[in-house]
């Protein structure tokens, strides 16, 4: 492994292998069993900021060692804005390919729905950044791998301060101006929510963020575009609307080059920065054979902060909340 780096402390034990020159790394030698010291916990945030997804191989812990872990990063939130966790660990969202596999279904508009809102994302694979559509989205997310299949369910990755940064100049300058409108109404598209167990509602949700946002912690530009919650900018007619994000979209979907494909393993845990990248996954559910479960936590985030000063805003809803 000529291409492992030592972390930033030599007593962490951690080291680092890059996924790709310009996102991700692999994590190994830390047994995320056992407590860490506080220049692990600094190596890794560090780390993560540097790398903004971080690969922790077959690691052997269940949901409270997980929630344990997330609370390096910050403090962690209910499962979901939307739906439960399990009444005994609230923080745990649990996704069943088998069970989910149509959880976007509702949005299609065909024949035996002709009503339905035509509300699929703009761009393909679901390209998005974790809950958007409150105005304090998490800020960092974790996802564990609980059964995994044999082939397939892979998750990408996209660095959104690289794509930023490969725009032109002018594109740039104009993008720090505007404001998109995120959303998320399972009511409207036949999905209506159950209630939450914290008596909190359960959506809709919207909120104006910036289309590009400040990273709190390294001060540097990002590209916000969730495609799966993005409806509409701000400002814009609609066909401007749409030809913008039609082009954003395209580049996010597009930029091979920016992009790290996380194939999984049971016990693997991927940690990431949702201020700094948005992802994809699984990217092929159809075609999955076998089943893929994995349990996510997520850390409380702030209001994302625009180059021209806007702050986000709830449009509809509450902001998200923590447990911790």
């Amino acid at each position: 492994m000529s291409d492992t780096v030592e972390l930033d402390r030599p007593q962490t034990r951690g080291r680092l292998r890059p996924l790709t020159p310009l996102l991700g790394a692999e994590v190994f030698g830390l047994d995320l069993r056992r407590p860490l010291d506080g220049a692990a916990r600094v190596a890794l945030r560090k780390a993560l900021l540097d790398h903004k997804v971080l690969v922790f191989r077959e690691q052997q812990i269940d949901d409270e060692q997980q929630i344990a872990f997330s609370r390096v990063f910050g403090q962690v939130t209910p499962a979901h804005p939307i739906q439960n966790g399990p009444r005994h660990r609230p923080e745990i969202k649990q996704s069943v390919l088998t069970r989910d596999r149509d959880e976007y279904a509702g949005f299609d508009l065909d024949v035996d729905h002709p009503l339905r809102p035509a509300l699929r994302p703009r761009g393909p694979v679901g390209w998005h950044i974790d809950i958007t559509f409150v105005a304090n989205p998490a800020s960092v997310t974790l996802l564990r791998g609980v059964e995994i299949p044999d082939v397939g369910g892979d998750t990408l990755f996209a660095n959104l301060e690289a794509l930023y940064n490969s725009l032109s100049p002018s594109l740039r300058s104009w993008l720090d101006t505007l404001q998109a409108i995120h959303v998320r109404d399972d009511a409207a598209v036949g999905r209506p929510p159950t209630a939450r167990f914290d008596g909190r509602e359960p959506g809709p949700f919207a909120a104006l963020h910036p289309l590009v946002r400040i990273h709190p912690d390294t001060g540097r530009k990002h590209l916000f575009l969730a495609s799966a919650f993005v409806k509409a900018i701000h400002g814009l007619g609609p066909r401007e609307s749409a030809a913008l994000l039609d082009h954003l979209n395209g580049e996010l979907a597009g930029r091979a080059d920016l992009h790290a494909r996380v194939r999984w393993n049971e016990g693997d845990l991927v940690v990431w920065d949702n201020r700094a990248v948005a992802h994809a996954g699984p990217i092929d559910p159809k075609f999955v054979q076998g089943e893929r479960i994995v349990h996510r936590t997520t850390v409380e985030g702030d209001l994302p902060r625009g180059p021209d000063g806007f702050v986000s805003r709830s449009l509809v809803g509450e902001l998200f909340n923590t447990i911790d």
